[in-house]
């Protein structure tokens, strides 16, 4: 029987790898050309008919900044993406623009209210609406957007609404500020107001506008909304059936060939000296710089629990709309500020979890201590402490109105996109922090790495944790004033390929080259199946991202391979089972493994919660139509929360675990409180994922309008 080692040369596959990323890294960049060239345009002046100018460019880059201030993407969303409380900006204005215009068009031809024409002529004003509203009036000469002046007095109704709601000057305001748990003390100036009209207007305008010679929006006839011909395209159709067609074809030819070797695999997978039949800690000495890795671990554990603390204040806003149990939280901790604080200790905590680890296992597998090892782990962990520190207190000045300078709040403020919210300041801190951690982990493992016919495993290890460092540089490569669909572009390579990508790849390969290093698994195999996973994970993963942009402002080419790609990241998690077999017959050789009992039981439960996290739940939102009418729904919060803390945040607590084994002493570990918080935890999001966010998802829309009837004008 030929071996795995056999059966695919590591050369190989490094030579596939290294070609599929730079065929998909420049298609991703290609692409993303074309994002900047498709973009819906940024009118210089928004003007009637007549010749009135309603807005300028200057006005919708100043909302774009107010709507970042006040907390942006945490509390209601723009194109679906954001917060679930608050409406969806675009999708509301859009829906009360239409319904104030139908009014306007009936009263101007029949001399009555909508509501009281009957239906011939309601047809009428209906098609009046549509051809008027999906008309593209940029001119790409003066860069001027012209409305008709009918048109000019619906949106001066929906303002007058928005100015209410943001100002507090009615009761209906009021109650609609409670519902959408505004901060009750902060208020909007005139000319913050009138900018953020302008802003609100220009996006819902990109979704309900024909691109130039198209009959399709610039956001692809998202949101859906009948009265303006907004319902779902072909392409969104048929690229839904191609991504089924190709997640099943996927499936059946990887399950064919895991059928094919699985033998071969568990045959060869032994060490080429046996399974070890003592834990290797028991000889190692732990250096200075490991040791200084625990206090990170104290930290990690009071962030989550934080976060915890923060879930649920957040969930009671969406229930109660102003504090927690009647306690009047909002004027001190506003919704978008746990929310904020929420999402982004999430990232945090699971982050530090595996820098730390990294820190911890660098010299524990290459045997070398480098000089100043110490002092460079404790400066990095000072400086987490004061990213999070500084830049937790300036998201909650912003969001409180305490920041008035637009310019100071997107460097030290809140920032609005949803989970790159830090102020600019913040984050080329962190990718300076990021960077560092690269070089402390490159220089402990760097003995290895010389070694004459070095592990390719280590070397993986190498390459995910240089990844790990640039690829958050993405989110530097938008400014201040940038276009909100370039800036969606440049933010999912960070929430997507950092968070979800490269992070994954890192702990794939730290984790096998743990056992490898505990003499559990053979360095070939574990080589080839690392880099296997890679190849497959990475090659649906690159484009995949693209599936968080079908409503950006983006071309069809980008909902083309978002669809197809995102099947195929959901591909790889059908064998997990597989998967799960061989993790358990290489944790259950030798007795001195119960030590690492409660790591590896993470480690299973990571396998699963893949499949239902990223699997199941992200395939039931990744095709377009599906997408189409559950973007900004609780479905992408519950595909969120199950892959999010599932996946990552159960790898990080059994990666701490695993560190733990050297920096305590297993024997004295309480393995009841460990049973009771292990099954706690995953009982417990199971119970939030299917019982909770999952009902919310198929219930009533939250974060899209809903609004039945037309905006009134403001009584004196």
């Amino acid at each position: 029987m030929a071996t795995y080692a056999q059966v695919f040369s590591i050369r190989r596959l490094w030579i596939i790898l290294t070609l599929s990323m730079v065929v998909m890294f420049a298609t991703l960049l290609y692409f993303g050309r074309e994002i900047y060239r498709a973009a819906p345009p940024i009118p210089e002046a928004v003007v009637t008919e007549s010749g009135r100018t309603l807005f300028t460019r200057a006005d919708i880059e100043r909302g774009q900044g107010v709507w970042q201030a006040m907390g942006g993407m945490q509390q209601g969303s723009i194109w679906g993406h954001g917060g679930y409380l608050a409406p969806d900006w675009s999708a509301d204005w859009l829906r009360r623009e239409a319904l104030a215009y139908l009014d306007i068009i009936a009263q101007s031809e029949q001399g009555a209210p909508f509501a009281a024409l009957d239906e011939r002529h309601q047809e009428f004003a209906r098609v009046t609406l549509r051809m008027d509203m999906r008309r593209n009036s940029y001119d790409p000469q003066t860069g001027a957007i012209t409305v008709a002046d009918a048109r000019a007095e619906a949106m001066a109704l929906v303002g007058e609404h928005y100015r209410d709601l943001y100002q507090g000057r009615t009761e209906e305001a009021l109650h609609l500020r409670e519902q959408y748990a505004f901060p009750i003390h902060t208020r909007l100036s005139d000319e913050d107001a009138h900018a953020l009209n302008a802003f609100y207007f220009w996006t819902a305008w990109a979704t309900t506008t024909n691109r130039p010679n198209d009959d399709i929006t610039y956001t692809s006839n998202w949101p859906h909304e009948p009265l303006v011909g907004n319902t779902p395209t072909a392409p969104v159709f048929m690229w839904s059936i191609i991504s089924i067609f190709v997640l099943l074809a996927g499936i059946g030819a990887l399950v064919w060939y895991y059928a094919k070797e699985f033998d071969v695999w568990r045959a060869d997978s032994e060490p080429e000296e046996g399974f070890a039949k003592l834990d290797f800690m028991d000889n190692v000495t732990l250096t200075k710089s490991m040791k200084a890795t625990a206090k990170y671990f104290w930290v990690v554990i009071a962030l989550f629990g934080v976060q915890i603390l923060l879930g649920i204040v957040t969930a009671h806003y969406q229930v109660e709309g102003q504090g927690l149990y009647g306690l009047p939280f909002t004027d001190t901790l506003p919704y978008a500020v746990t929310r904020t604080w929420h999402t982004q200790l999430a990232v945090l905590w699971i982050a530090a979890a595996w820098l730390a680890t990294g820190l911890y296992v660098a010299p524990l597998i290459s045997g070398h201590e480098p000089k100043f090892q110490t002092l460079g782990v404790n400066f990095l962990f000072v400086s987490l402490l004061v990213i999070v520190v500084g830049a937790f207190a300036g998201q909650w000045a912003a969001v409180n109105g305490l920041i008035e300078n637009l310019t100071t709040n997107f460097w030290f403020g809140h920032q609005g996109y949803e989970y790159t919210d830090i102020g600019r300041f913040w984050q080329i801190y962190l990718f300076i922090g990021l960077l560092l951690w690269v070089f402390l982990v490159l220089r402990a493992l760097w003995p290895k790495l010389r070694e004459k016919g070095g592990s390719s495993l280590v070397f993986l290890v190498a390459v995910s944790a240089v990844s790990i460092g640039l690829l958050f540089g993405a989110g530097l490569m938008w400014g201040e004033k940038t276009h909100i669909a370039i800036m969606e572009y440049w933010r999912w390579w960070v929430v997507h390929l950092w968070v979800e990508g490269v992070f994954e790849v890192f702990a794939t390969a730290i984790v096998s080259a743990l056992l490898v290093r505990m003499g559990l698994v053979r360095v070939s195999v574990a080589t080839t199946a690392v880099l296997l996973a890679t190849i497959i994970f990475m090659s649906g993963g690159v484009l995949g991202t693209f599936h968080h942009l079908y409503w950006s402002g983006t071309p069809i080419s980008v909902l083309a391979l978002g669809a197809v790609f995102s099947a195929l990241e959901v591909v790889p998690l059908a064998v997990v089972g597989f998967e799960a077999y061989n993790r358990s017959k290489i944790e259950g050789q030798q007795a001195w493994e119960h030590a690492y009992r409660w790591p590896f039981r993470f480690f299973a439960a990571v396998l699963i919660w893949n499949l239902v996290g990223a699997g199941l739940l992200g395939f039931l939102i990744n095709p377009p139509i599906a997408l189409y009418y559950m973007q900004g729904l609780n479905t992408t919060a519950t595909h969120g929360h199950a892959a999010l803390f599932g996946v990552y945040g159960m790898l990080g607590l059994g990666l701490i675990l695993y560190c733990m084994r050297g920096l305590t002493d297993p024997h004295v570990w309480n393995e009841k409180l460990l049973s009771i918080s292990f099954w706690s935890l995953n009982i417990g999001l199971f119970m939030m994922t299917f019982l909770s966010l999952l009902r919310r998802g198929f219930g009533k829309p939250t974060s899209l309008s809903t609004i039945t009837t037309p905006p009134r004008a403001r009584r004196s």
